[in-house]
């Protein structure tokens, strides 16, 4: 069977694109702070085109192909449990999970309810409370009640709708950090790091009739199984370790961006 045909069944083809650097996760400021937040070392975004047109219909289909792929397998990175060490995949995929997470949000205004509701002072210092624990996350500002307690008053300052945006949860992975996060005292630094991590995954384009900017990007959290249970991002299910896939259609290129839970880089 001819290549042409066996791209007709809907075969995509992968590559690697090394040469593809993510300034947003190593300036050195961006860097500081992620040391800080104990995700230093153990989060990465790797890019890779792909040959055919992207169906999100077909976004298992593409996500499997992809996990499949001889340029895939030797060059997409994750941490190992046992060593701490970046390894490749090195099991067969039989499953895999792709949920959709909206990505609508062109602006950083989405979070100025922080400051409107008392999340957030308007000098930008985050406002205390008294210490709790929501496992395995200490709960010292206002801030992380509004992540992570669903019965705290605050909690409906963000809908469910806006929980799920990709914008909100990347916002929420560098809020809650690694294991031995230290937290910041301002929001600044938060808000910023999103926004650059946030722009330097997404595409936007002008609409030729409305000439309104628009998100092009599909995104996906995905995890893989093979047969012994989940293999990827990990074996262990934790709330900061994640895997998003960020599909642009039309340069047909897809970023990786993966992180998993654990103590980070600390010199």
């Amino acid at each position: 069977m001819a290549a042409g045909e066996l791209r007709d069944l809907g075969g995509y083809y992968f590559r690697f694109l090394p040469q593809k650097t993510f300034q947003s996760l190593s300036s050195q400021e961006i860097t500081s702070r992620l040391r800080q937040w104990s995700m230093l070392g153990r989060i990465k975004a790797q890019a890779f085109g792909f040959d055919q047109t992207f169906q999100a219909y077909r976004k298992d289909d593409f996500v499997m192909a992809f996990f499949k792929d001889p340029n895939v397998i030797p060059n997409l990175k994750l941490l190992s449990d046992s060593s701490g060490q970046w390894i490749t995949l090195g099991t067969e995929v039989k499953k895999i999970e792709a949920i959709n997470v909206p990505c609508t949000q062109l602006s950083m205004s989405f979070f100025h309810r922080l400051y409107d509701e008392d999340i957030v002072r308007d000098n930008g210092h985050i406002v205390k409370c008294l210490d709790s624990f929501c496992d395995p996350f200490l709960i010292s500002d206002e801030l992380r009640r509004v992540l992570l307690v669903e019965d705290s008053e605050k909690y409906e300052v963000f809908g469910q709708p806006d929980r799920e945006e990709f914008l909100f949860c990347l916002f929420k992975h560098l809020c809650l950090g690694g294991a031995l996060c230290q937290y910041e005292d301002v929001i600044n630094p938060y808000l910023e790091t999103t926004k650059l991590i946030y722009k330097d995954l997404v595409s936007v384009r002008k609409n030729p009739q409305t000439k309104k900017i628009q998100i092009t990007s599909f995104v996906f959290k995905v995890s893989a199984y093979d047969s012994a249970g989940m293999c990827y991002p990990s074996t262990k299910n934790h709330e900061q370790t994640f895997s998003y896939f960020i599909v642009d259609p039309i340069k047909r290129h897809l970023h990786v961006l993966y992180h998993c839970y654990g103590v980070g880089d600390m010199s």
